[in-house]
């Protein structure tokens, strides 16, 4: 992913008023490894309650305000499969996330959801290395499976984000 600054993160956003946008807490952005993430999630330290996750959408930065399922701690509720990253080792740390649509329909209420790792650890799931059974031990197998777990997350995601765009 390509390094952003707070300004392109601010701008990014399909489904947040720029109220919302103005007032997110970002992370620290200096101290990311931009070259191993496949998309930008973090929580807002101010309001627990809301997420944000920022991609690449068609060149462009592109991003959603979440909000967590669990209205007490915003943490994970039980076991699942995370739907970006589908990694089946990590599957307790997995939290419904619920976006509001951009546009009018958003406006209406209309809302789309998804599990998504609840620290947004997707990049590094999908970077781990390949089991035995994965893999075997040819070590261009585990690269190949890894470069399609890397594939898949981005895509997944993206469509995620996109459909959140829509205005249906």
């Amino acid at each position: 992913m390509n390094p952003l600054t707070e300004k392109q993160i601010r701008a990014s956003f399909l489904n947040a008023s720029k109220r919302e946008a103005a007032q997110a807490t970002l992370p620290d952005l200096d101290a990311l490894d931009w070259e191993r993430l496949d998309y930008l999630g973090w929580h807002d330290r101010k309001a627990p309650l809301s997420s944000y996750v920022v991609l690449e959408l068609d060149g462009a930065p592109t991003g959603v305000l979440l909000r967590s399922s669990d209205a007490k701690t915003g943490r994970a509720r039980g076991k699942g499969v995370c739907a970006w990253c589908e990694d089946v080792v990590v599957t307790d740390q997995v939290s419904l996330y619920v976006a509001r649509r951009g546009g009018a329909a958003g406006r209406n209420g209309n809302t789309i959801g998804t599990l998504i790792c609840t620290e947004f650890t997707c990049s590094r799931n999908v970077r781990r290395t390949p089991t035995f059974t994965e893999a075997g031990n040819d070590p261009a197998m585990r690269e190949l499976i890894t470069d399609r777990r890397i594939a898949g997350l981005r895509e997944r995601a993206a469509r995620f984000v996109a459909e959140v765009g829509s205005t249906r």
